[in-house]
């Protein structure tokens, strides 16, 4: 690995030289009066990477997948921790449309989202600064091994989380934490791949990294639909102990898995020259004078945070209420949500393999503008069809599914592409930032749409104007040529 982190986007036209270190490659220098930082980190990477340490890196997305789509989204969260379970026994045993019931589990839900919507918060705080520490400290990889024994922990002790309504709140706090510490190793983890690339490969890094995230959720969720069809394999389900067990076995998985990134993916040393390492309150007076010149010299990274925080909220809103349109819209019956979540994850994680040589050979930004104009095509076409029976969901789905990983890979490839040396880690901690910040506007159109239509399809016409929005702001970014065939490695 031929790359010095020493070198910064700010550094005055004509200064080619590092001072603390003569013998260094040159530095690039800005150009003026133009907002372009040519000191990007792939500038620095110059020689090619072992093909060891690029899937050492991607197999991290493997290994951490089953947090999201088995705890998070499908199976302990969904069919566990939200259900009468967690109910008291009185309430549990009324029928299912019981005003009691239905406002019990309603409140259940609402917890666990307050649960969520706190660890936003705490992500909203703690990532540009955590990831601005480890670009000055060096210890992006210990960043991401710290993280996620944390994230280890919280699954492995969601095991001590019994059916009954006392756990609730442990469990609605494990997950949280555990997204949390998720969150903040995804920090560290994107700011390496400007490590496992060069200008030419990156698309397809970041790419494969995803996709392989995406049928890594699909094993793991076959795995547990499976136990879960033979009736957990004739294990006592006392107490929730299957899901429990599932846990743990998440847990395991990503120990594995996650072992190849720590052994075969080196460690970079500290950023020298964009400042010394400082208190952990006055990183955020460093922050907010990183963000002002983040401005002055990189402008279009600026603009691209604040495009990507809107575009980005839409494609998790596809996600967050693609389960419930299914259901609740086009009548899907359980097996039937998840034969479609798995379907869903296939082709979205074979489709963000794929854009990776799209994103070197047209440029990242293209992917994203393509992806995003397919997603409110398609999304339009469910609005406007969903009358017309589960086929059009199946088709449409998938459809908008295709479009979503490509848009979300290109996005974490254009912004290692235009990252100021040796802040990658701070820029993606931002990244997180921003997009927190603008994570209550898909939730809420979701929520003001149907409330004032009265159905709920109405939701799917308030996701697709956010992508719109975000498609809209992301015309208007400029960004110098960012295709591997428009530079040499």
């Amino acid at each position: 690995m031929n790359q010095n982190s020493g070198r910064a986007a700010g550094d005055s036209a004509g200064d080619t030289t590092d001072p603390l270190d003569p013998s260094a490659p040159p530095r690039m220098p800005t150009v003026a009066n133009t907002g372009a930082a040519l000191a990007i980190g792939l500038d620095l990477q110059v020689t090619p990477v072992p093909a060891r340490q690029v899937r050492s890196w991607a197999l991290w997305d493997w290994a951490t997948q089953p947090y999201n789509s088995v705890i998070l989204t499908f199976i302990f969260t969904a069919l566990y921790l939200t259900t009468d379970v967690f109910l008291p026994a009185d309430v549990a045993s009324l029928p299912d449309d019981a005003p009691a019931k239905v406002a019990g589990l309603a409140d259940l839900a609402s917890g666990f989202g307050f649960a969520i919507f706190v660890a936003g918060l705490v992500i909203l705080v703690l990532a540009p600064v955590l990831g601005q520490r480890a670009d000055r400290a060096g210890s992006r990889k210990a960043g991401l091994l710290l993280y996620t024994i944390l994230l280890i922990a919280s699954m492995g002790a969601l095991f001590f989380v019994q059916g009954q309504p006392s756990y609730f709140v442990l469990g609605a706090s494990l997950v949280a934490i555990g997204s949390v510490f998720s969150e903040l190793a995804g920090v560290n983890y994107n700011a390496m791949l400007v490590q496992v690339s060069t200008k030419k490969t990156i698309g397809r890094v970041s790419g494969l990294g995803w996709g392989l995230g995406y049928i890594g959720g699909i094993v793991a969720l076959v795995l547990v639909v499976v136990a879960y069809s033979a009736d957990w394999f004739g294990l006592p389900q006392d107490d929730g102990l299957p899901f429990r067990i599932v846990a743990v076995g998440c847990a395991i998985w990503t120990i594995i898995f996650a072992i190849p990134i720590f052994v075969f993916v080196p460690e970079l040393p500290a950023a020298r020259s964009v400042g010394p390492k400082v208190g952990f309150f006055a990183s955020y007076v460093v922050l907010v004078k990183d963000i002002a010149q983040l401005y002055r010299e990189s402008r279009h990274t600026f603009w691209f945070l604040v495009a990507s925080a809107v575009y980005s909220d839409g494609l998790a809103g596809v996600f967050a209420f693609g389960a419930i349109i299914a259901s609740g819209t086009f009548g899907f019956k359980f097996l039937e949500v998840v034969a479609f979540g798995i379907a869903a994850n296939l082709v979205a994680g074979v489709s963000t393999i794929i854009s990776g040589r799209f994103d070197d050979r047209f440029g990242p930004r293209a992917v994203i503008l393509f992806s995003l104009i397919g997603l409110v095509v398609a999304g339009t076409g469910v609005f406007a069809l969903h009358d017309a029976g589960k086929i059009v969901f199946w088709i449409g789905g998938l459809a908008l599914c295709l479009f979503v990983g490509p848009a979300q890979t290109a996005s974490r490839s254009l912004l290692a592409r235009v990252s100021p040396a040796g802040r990658e880690g701070e820029i993606f901690g931002l990244y997180a930032t921003t997009g927190r910040a603008a994570s209550f506007i898909s939730p809420g159109l979701w929520a003001l749409f149907i409330a004032i239509a009265g159905a709920q399809y109405w939701g799917i016409l308030g996701i697709v104007l956010v992508v719109a929005v975000g498609l809209v702001l992301m015309l208007f970014v400029k960004l110098p040529d960012l295709r591997a065939t428009a530079s040499a490695e």
